[in-house]
């Protein structure tokens, strides 16, 4: 069906918001990921956004979920690695840049120590019902920065399909957001029982969106001239485990759409190495 932004978008769930002055870029020494992100799970009302997760076809957007410094650190971060970006054009798909797991583990560790936090993954189980594993040493997939700083910058209509045998998890977090681009949606298009749902949100610094990969068709609409946008998302598993032609047609994905062949098939000649 087609997407429409007017059409029965859904209401974001609306916390407090924080002094716009709080994500400016900081050169403060990095939060505590946990006590960060426990400073906010414990004021949500949990057992309801997890039924809102399960009506909405395992799908859920807060406004406002990142503590202020955190959101800071992110967007110092993300400022940061600029210089690292690649950037890639798929005709008709995406035209963006990315930075991998393996660069952000060298020059931007907070975020890594963000992406493991058990108070984070804890309160995503709550939502989700599911146990939660972060995803293996070489997926460069893991956790992401994906910036939109060029006119044109989007990716089209996609699932993000899970390769391993269970099922994957997708936490997108809003980090910088100067541009007109909006995360256009449609719920429950895997279930033949219930209406597809369109929806749109243009989400801020510090905003959440947490859904299924399998589950939620969705893209991001283009980047005006001038704009900037970038999104930071984490990948959880239910199961680690891929097989090996899988581990192909995710690594040529990767490597041809997001990150570049150096930066995911460096790791794995890096491991065979470390394995001689």
């Amino acid at each position: 069906m087609s997407m429409h932004a007017e059409d029965d978008v859904i209401a974001p769930i609306s916390v407090e918001r924080s002094p716009a002055s709080s994500l400016a870029p900081s050169a403060a020494p990095a939060p505590n990921a946990d006590r960060a992100v426990a400073s906010r799970t414990r004021t949500f009302d949990t057992r309801r956004l997890s039924k809102d997760f399960a009506d909405q076809g395992a799908f859920l957007y807060l406004e406002d979920f990142l503590a202020p410094e955190v959101t800071a650190q992110l967007v110092q971060s993300a400022r940061g690695l600029l210089d690292e970006v690649n950037r890639n054009y798929l005709p008709g798909h995406k035209q963006g840049g990315s930075v991998s797991r393996h660069t952000i583990d060298r020059l931007a560790p907070f975020i890594a120590e963000l992406y493991r936090s058990k108070e984070l993954i804890g309160w995503l189980e709550q939502l989700s019902g599911d146990k939660l594993q972060v995803s293996p040493a070489d997926d460069p997939h893991a956790y992401a920065l994906y910036y939109y700083t060029r006119a044109g910058d989007h990716i089209g209509w996609h699932y993000d399909t899970s390769y391993y045998d269970g099922r994957r998890y997708t936490l997108l977090l809003g980090v910088i957001d100067e541009s007109s681009c909006r995360l256009d949606y449609e719920l429950h298009t895997r279930n033949p029982g219930v209406p597809d749902q369109p929806g749109s949100v243009q989400i801020p610094p510090g905003g959440l969106v947490f859904f299924d990969g399998d589950k939620l068709r969705h893209r991001i609409t283009p980047a005006g001239a001038n704009e900037m946008r970038v999104s930071l998302t984490f990948e959880y598993v239910t199961d680690p485990n891929m097989r090996p032609w899988r581990r192909f047609i995710s690594n040529m994905k990767d490597a041809i759409a997001y990150f570049g062949f150096r930066q995911v098939f460096r790791q794995m000649t890096k491991r065979g190495k470390d394995h001689a």
